[in-house]
């Protein structure tokens, strides 16, 4: 693939135990597509791990014993979260503190995922882990709590993703992209910002980073893990246009003419130099649209 550069190690099956934490939603999936063959994954859902329950998040770690978890678990209603700070902060920042603390207890590395809204969206420039961050909503405080609480666990991957795309088989909601896409298909209007700048990010390339950064043993810390580039909704959805052979009939709106309950960064492009020092060069966010309308044509058929 484009962009893509091999990890150091045997891409072959290993005996690594993988632990995936919200292993049903459209990260989640991708995450155990992506170490299946590779190593033993073992995939929870809520139902089955509560992980904002200590003492279960610890025996069900120490009777598997893995070599990593991967939180793939989050609160992601960014505007619910004003009206739900608990659920939140419970979801994002203290399951977060238990997954670390039992990573610990078994010497077993942490991934958590974390988010370009930890910024106020004030620059203009990509972000880079070294800025400071400045949450603006609820949603945003609880994921940078995450951050910091990950920290416990001696090996730990921090990795800050944006605009996340890509199929699954779960039953999650549509993705903006996903809207965007249904709605020039369909011949129909689609409202896009016009000034808000992102990082897009493709579930199958995030999960492919995740999995060089194990198997390679980088260095713990802060990542970009976004795709390469940026752009606003509005081009965004011109590509998307462009692709598909599709003349789109897109409304521009700003962002300061839309009511929204929570604050979101207007400008949050990301800048993933570390990832890609760390050996995961993650290619334009161009081909990974196109990656994922080609997987949208295969299913429909």
């Amino acid at each position: 693939m484009t962009g893509r550069c091999a990890s150091s190690r045997s891409s072959g099956p290993s005996e690594m135990r993988i632990l995936v934490v919200g292993a049903a939603g459209r990260l989640g999936s991708a995450v155990v597509r992506q170490f299946d063959g590779w190593a033993e994954v073992t995939g929870t859902v809520r139902e089955e791990l509560d992980v904002c329950d200590r003492r279960a998040a610890l025996d069900r770690v120490a009777g598997l014993r893995p070599a990593a978890i991967v939180n793939c678990a989050a609160y992601n209603d960014v505007d619910g979260a004003e009206d739900e700070p608990v659920e939140a902060l419970n979801v994002n920042a203290f399951a977060v503190r238990n997954l670390a603390e039992a990573a610990r207890s078994v010497g077993a590395a942490l991934v958590h995922y974390s988010t370009d809204f930890v910024f106020d969206g004030a620059g203009d420039r990509p972000y880079t882990e070294e800025d400071p961050p400045n949450p603006r909503s609820t949603y945003a405080c609880s994921k940078l709590l995450g951050e910091w609480l990950a920290r416990g666990a001696l090996r730990h991957y921090v990795l800050r993703v944006e605009s996340l795309f890509g199929s699954s088989a779960g039953p999650d909601r549509p993705t903006s992209v996903d809207r965007i896409v249904e709605a020039i298909l369909a011949r129909r209007e689609v409202r896009v910002f016009a000034d808000r700048t992102v990082s897009p990010s493709y579930n199958d390339d995030v999960a492919w980073a995740t999995r060089v950064l194990l198997e390679s043993g980088a260095a713990s810390g802060l990542y970009h893990c976004v795709n390469s580039g940026s752009c606003t909704w509005e081009g965004l959805a011109l590509e998307v246009g462009r692709q598909l052979g599709v003349e789109p009939r897109l409304v521009p709106v700003r962002m300061a003419d839309v009511e929204m309950r929570a604050s979101r960064p207007l400008y949050c492009a990301l800048a993933n130099t570390r990832l890609a020092t760390a050996g995961a060069v993650m290619p334009a966010w161009q081909d990974a649209l196109a990656r994922h309308l080609a997987g949208r044509r295969t299913v429909t058929g």
